[in-house]
């Protein structure tokens, strides 16, 4: 067993000194929705009963944790990212906190302990709420501000999957980040007391009132899984996003930093739909390489507001606009120092908080994806124990739903990369740069990429029609590759217990779960409901007694090899995790140093290199099939 996960420099660490590489899942896509009534976002019945959900069951109810907890674990996927919305523990009202669902938490929690597993707890979101397109925020934190749930999408405010219907259009959720609703909730939340002094609620400044409450709420969950050693961390916020902060023109979409899809009015524009004015706006699509304008639509015919009586727009309030006129269109351009100012601000107060309850909690930080970071020096980032846990998606495949071994898009600059060596050479690239930017620009942290993953409903989701999965094993190895190229640790994106091939996570049109009810054929069988699992379950150290310098897996000849420099003074053993899914009859084990054992139960090579100094390589290979017999 590992024991307590530190950080140490730029590595994980175990309470006996060895060097950690920690993988697992997000756990899990549909835990960004209630399970009672069933938030399944193709569902519109009780959208706006928002007080009244409840996130108990997610990710699955308690009669289903041993099943999911083994797979995972027969898996190797033993460290995971614990999705609990800010709307899971304060969804009745303010202050108003869910006992049932922490209490449900803290059981969960444990029973993950009894299968080795680790977990750090993620307060997710996307596109602030449900009632704005995404998830995360309680439905009454829009209402504090003045907004009626109701009128959002019709006054072009907000794009919902449950009041557009389906089909939803692939990936459109996340230009709701640049739509009225998200955009004035998050400009509020990271930077309300510059940029809104004259909105309050309940006669405190928005943005204190708004952070105060979320970073409460995750107390409370801190609160809740006191005690629990396998409790390792709390992330930020998930992609937190500065949507008006630094904009230079609010009469124009350049320098936008959300993904233009769809209808997308300039936030002036966007004002102005929201009070009732009715207006032509540009569509836009993504092309390859950026995006373009395909289009124009009317928004808003029907002139609705979607402010309650006695409210106005926030941006009017505060003096931004009148009329049709627009008084300051660089309103936002003194606040262009997103990362450095108001996000590190809000990370610095939660971080806090959180470790006033819980002092051994790493605090996994999170920049705007594809972004900039925060910047940390090393004493900061000591004192508050933070993690890079950046976010890596291979964009085309991800956009398009279709995999090219040959063209992808850099996640950063946007821009194409065509040829298979290059594309594999800009995966390895790009999460490089992720990992230099943790000990260059961060303070010399660890990095666990956050998220990464697939979609399975790949060409329109011909595997679930043929059963090949060739392509999402390529790219799943692919991806894998690139990650064991630089050592890194990572929580796949994600694991969810009742994803469907209809409806995939449950959000969104989203579907990019390695499980799926659909798949399994076998409910004895611990792999079956496995989606593309060869390029996923694989080998990996688990614990070095030293330090890593390189870890390659080749899937077509299920080669393994690590090497690290030994460090005589750790006792305990490097372990290796080896699936048998990998190995069906078997396979050898050659050191060039030590000596191993092989535990076949818990499917794990131990190697023992005590008293041992230098470069140590493991390397250990298939059994042919004939040989085992």
């Amino acid at each position: 067993m590992r024991g307590k996960v530190q950080a140490r420099g730029p590595w994980f660490v175990d309470a006996l000194g060895r060097t950690l590489l920690l993988r697992g899942v997000n756990l899990a896509g549909s835990s960004k929705v209630p399970y009672t009534p069933s938030g399944a976002t193709h569902l519109s019945a009780g959208f706006l009963d928002h007080r009244a959900a409840s996130f108990v069951g997610r990710p699955f109810p308690l009669q289903e944790a041993d099943e999911h907890f083994a797979r995972l674990r027969a898996w190797g996927l033993t460290f995971e990212r614990l999705l609990v919305p800010w709307e899971a523990v304060e969804h009745a009202g303010p202050g108003q906190y869910d006992d049932e669902y922490l209490a449900y938490l803290r059981t969960l929690v444990e029973r993950a302990a009894a299968y080795g597993i680790d977990v750090f707890i993620d307060p997710h979101q996307d596109a602030w709420s449900r009632w704005t397109g995404g998830d995360g925020a309680p439905g009454w934190t829009l209402e504090a501000v003045g907004m009626d749930l109701s009128k959002l999408p019709a006054a072009g405010a907000a794009l919902t999957h449950q009041t557009h219907g389906d089909p939803f259009p692939r990936m459109i959720w996340s230009s709701n980040y640049g739509r009225l609703a998200c955009a004035t909730m998050f400009s509020l939340f990271f930077a309300g007391n510059t940029v809104a002094p004259r909105t309050r609620i309940d006669g405190i400044p928005a943005e204190d009132y708004l952070q105060d409450h979320f970073t409460q709420a995750m107390v409370r969950v801190a609160e809740a899984l006191a005690g629990l050693p396998n409790v390792i961390g709390f992330d930020t916020l998930n992609e937190p996003r500065a949507c008006y902060l630094g904009m230079a023109d609010l009469a124009s979409l350049a320098g936008a930093t959300w993904r233009l899809r769809g209808p997308m009015p300039a936030p002036f524009q966007a004002m102005r739909l929201g009070s009732g004015a009715t207006l032509e706006v540009d569509v836009w699509d993504m092309v390859l390489g950026g995006y373009q304008k395909v289009g124009e639509q009317l928004l808003n015919p029907e002139g609705v507001s979607i402010w309650r009586d006695g409210y106005c727009d926030v941006w009017r309030g505060n003096g931004v606009w009148e009329g049709d006129t627009l008084l300051r269109p660089d309103y936002f351009a003194h606040t262009a120092d997103f990362a450095q100012v108001y996000l590190k601000r809000f990370i610095e107060r939660y971080a806090a908080a959180i470790r006033r309850v819980n002092p051994d909690a790493l605090i996994f930080v999170e920049g705007a994806p594809g972004g900039e970071h925060v910047s940390f020096g090393e004493d900061e980032a000591s004192s508050l124990s933070l993690v890079n846990a950046t976010h890596w998606y291979d964009v085309l495949t991800l956009y398009s739903k279709t995999y090219r071994d040959d063209l992808t898009t850099d996640w950063h600059t946007g821009q194409p990369v065509r040829g298979r060596e290059a594309v594999q050479e800009s995966y390895v690239r790009q999460l490089a740069a992720l990992k230099e930017s943790s000990v260059v620009e961060m303070g010399n942290i660890p990095t666990l990429i956050g998220e990464f993953g697939l979609p399975f409903d790949l060409d329109d989701g011909a595997a679930y029609r043929t059963g090949d999965y060739s392509s999402h094993i390529a790219a799943l190895d692919a991806y894998v590759a690139a990650m064991d190229e630089n050592l890194l640790s990572y929580t796949w994106w994600n694991y969810t217990p009742d994803n469907t091939n209809a409806h995939g996570d449950l959000w969104c049109g989203e579907d990019l779960s390695i499980f799926s009810r659909d798949q399994q054929t076998d409910p004895g069988d611990i792999d079956s409901g496995g989606r593309a699992l060869a390029g996923i379950v694989r080998p990996y150290a688990l614990a070095v007694a030293g330090e890593p310098l390189r870890m390659r897996f080749d899937l077509a000849t299920r080669t393994f090899e690590l090497v690290f420099r030994a460090a005589p003074s750790i006792l305990a053993a490097t372990e290796i995790f080896v699936p048998g899914l990998q190995y069906p009859a078997g396979y050898a084990v050659t050191l060039s140093a030590g000596s191993y054992e092989i535990d076949r139960e818990a499917q794990i090579v131990r190697v023992d290199t005590s008293g041992v100094g230098g470069e140590v390589v493991v390397r250990i290979v298939a059994v042919p099939q004939q040989a085992q017999a």
